[in-house]
């Protein structure tokens, strides 16, 4: 089927076809265009997204990557970044194999479509330029037929005339004839424009219309067949990237098998063990038979000089009777007192004591979370708010449980170590600088590298009496040093006789050191291992206690302890809690700054009209 021969008489149709042809591709691409940008839009996205849960760097979050479940979610992030690459890849290659190339092409379509067009309007007016040749020489044949018609009656009039001379019949004849011959020439004429037209409509609505339409018709089928090539081209880019999703999503599902639950659980016993052991029995205190007790009736211990075994909480039978004891003689009980503090010194430097005082005792807990220490045996951090702004870490460590101790020491040797070697390498490196200016003068001068060489030497001096110190608390830990035994590590809560000087008991390790965690001497490392806990969330919110009165320091006193704080002699300082009787005085410096000291160490000075202020015998 031919639009030329079907379509002779439709040319302002098809231009109208046409024209609507190329709106369609130009609506295409617009289409495809919209669909780039929604892939970059979306690939954008998700790269943002997975950016915005990537674990920051030197942070908590980037230690907890060390789990399978969380490596596992890293690597999925991972494979969304590529994912996103993906359609980022639809997006390049739709635009570079389609929008671009249909752009170009509907412009040649254009152009094409405006040349054949064109060339219609160009038949279009030759035909219709015969055509009116046509008419003007059927009009010039018709006129010159009738005025020959009328000068030959004319003529024949004349003649019949007896009256008009023959002079004028002559004249009457020759017009005729005149006549007579221009409708002769216009005849011919006539039929030569005629014929020429006939040929001029034939060629025109069988040769030149049905060619050109021709061509319009394939313009036409190419721009429908391109745009099918397009679609096809849109789906193709899709699928081939497909693959490459699929392995980005095998990846996540590979990622997800990977997770290994016992693998994450022993991860949290590294991350999370002590190293002390369960406390054990709570032993039966005979109050039938006379006894000594070095603190109170209440106390977790009892002095090592006493020679009587430690207090152990944690025992079957008796942790099931715990939430039935009455509040008050268990507090009692749980909060007793700890060691006295250190008598006054006979010269004005009362740190020389040794081992220093003791931590005094802290604002009683609430029972449910004493009970929860017992119970989980994990250590937390105190809400006490004048601890919370206590010191800093110990440098050995000596605030953790002895497992997290021992990682954070071997942790600190083997940075350490690497520091030493990196100062070894450059050590080297100048050595052998030095050795090449030595060789070759004109390259330096030798003694210009003396300093550096030195300089190096000496850090690495540093370092290595750094990583002793460290080794040697290392090895501490682990049990190679003779001050740490077999027997030593075996004991839970038991103290020894021989050296009551080095002991604390299960309160002072939960407050010796400044967060709250557990505290381990060098020398009593394992003794004492009831586990610190949290107070409640209404410790936090409390009011800061009024002061009841002042007090002078009359001697420095080093607060090294958790819970105790630094007088310097001669110091003026406000009381907010008196001595109870375990030796030890509540003072506060300013808002941030307040502990205990030893009582015999200030002088206190009472308000007796403030609210609180007794007494205690």
């Amino acid at each position: 089927m031919s639009w030329g021969t079907e379509l002779w008489d439709q040319f302002d149709n098809l231009e109208k076809h046409t024209q609507w042809g190329i709106d369609i591709l130009e609506k295409y691409i617009k289409f495809v265009k919209e669909r780039t940008e929604i892939e970059l839009s979306y690939a954008k996205q998700l790269r943002n997204l997975a950016k915005k849960y990537q674990p920051k760097k030197n942070s908590k979050e980037e230690e907890e990557y060390r789990y399978t479940a969380c490596k596992a979610f890293l690597s999925t992030l991972n494979e969304m970044n590529d994912y996103a690459g993906q359609h980022e890849v639809i997006s390049e290659n739709m635009t570079s194999n389609i929008t671009v190339e249909l752009a170009r092409y509907v412009q040649e379509l254009k152009q094409e479509r405006k040349s054949y067009f064109h060339d219609g309007r160009k038949a279009q007016q030759h035909i219709e330029i015969c055509w009116k040749q046509l008419e003007s020489s059927k009009r010039r044949f018709e006129r010159d037929c009738k005025e020959a018609d009328r000068a030959q009656q004319y003529f024949e009039k004349m003649d019949a005339d007896i009256n008009v001379t023959k002079a004028d019949v002559e004249k009457a004849r020759q017009q005729a004839q005149v006549r007579h011959q221009m409708a002769e020439d216009s005849k011919a004429d006539y039929s030569s424009i005629l014929q020429k037209f006939n040929h001029e409509q034939h060629e025109y609505y069988h040769t030149h219309i049905p060619n050109i339409f021709q061509k319009i018709q394939e313009m036409e089928e190419r721009r429908i067949v391109r745009i099918g090539d397009s679609m096809k081209t849109y789906a193709e880019v899709d699928r081939q990237v497909i693959p490459i999703i699929g392995k980005c999503l095998d990846e996540i599902v590979k990622a997800a098998e990977s997770i290994d639950q016992k693998n994450d659980s022993q991860l949290v016993i590294e991350a999370y063990k002590s190293g002390f052991e369960p406390p054990g029995d709570i032993e039966f205190e005979d109050y039938t038979q006379p006894m000594k007790r070095t603190v109170s009736d209440n106390s977790l211990s009892n002095s090592r000089g006493e020679g009587k075994p430690e207090l152990k909480f944690g025992g079957k039978s008796k942790g099931k009777l715990w939430p039935f004891i009455k509040k008050n003689k268990l507090m009692s009980l749980l909060t007793s007192p700890h060691q006295p503090p250190p008598p006054p010194p006979a010269s004005a430097s009362p740190s020389a004591v040794p081992n220093g005082p003791q931590s005094p005792k802290q604002q009683k807990e609430p029972l449910s979370h004493r009970f929860n220490e017992f119970m989980t045996s994990k250590p937390k951090i105190h809400c006490f708010r004048s601890l919370k702004r206590g010191g800093a870490t110990p440098e050995d460590f000596s605030n953790l449980p002895p497992e997290q101790r021992r990682k954070k020491l071997q942790q600190k040797v083997d940075e350490l170590n690497k520091e030493i070697q990196k100062e070894m390498d450059q050590r080297d490196a100048i050595t052998k600088m030095k050795d090449v200016y030595l060789k070759n003068p004109q390259m330096g001068d030798p003694a210009s590298l003396d300093h550096k060489l030195t300089e190096v030497s000496q850090n690495i001096e540093k370092l290595r009496l750094e990583s002793q110190k460290f080794e040697a608390w290392l090895a501490e830990v682990e049990g190679r040093l003779p001050a740490r035994s077999e027997q030593a590590r075996r004991q839970s809560g038991m103290f020894d006789a021989q050296n009551p000087a080095t002991v604390n008991n299960c309160a002072q390790d939960r407050e010796s050191s400044p967060d709250g965690s557990y505290t381990e001497e060098q020398s009593q490392e394992g003794e004492g291992k009831v586990l610190a806990t949290d107070f409640d969330d209404e410790f936090d919110e409390e009011e800061p206690l009024p002061a009841i009165g002042t007090c002078k320091a009359l001697y420095t006193f080093e607060g090294q302890n958790e819970g105790t704080i630094s007088v310097v002699e001669g110091e003026t300082l406000y009381v907010i809690e008196e001595d109870k009787g375990d030796g030890w005085t509540r003072i506060r410096r300013n808002e941030d700054e307040e502990g205990y000291v030893p009582t015999s160490y200030v002088e206190v000075y009472l308000d007796k009209n403030a609210k609180g202020a007794k007494t205690y015998i």
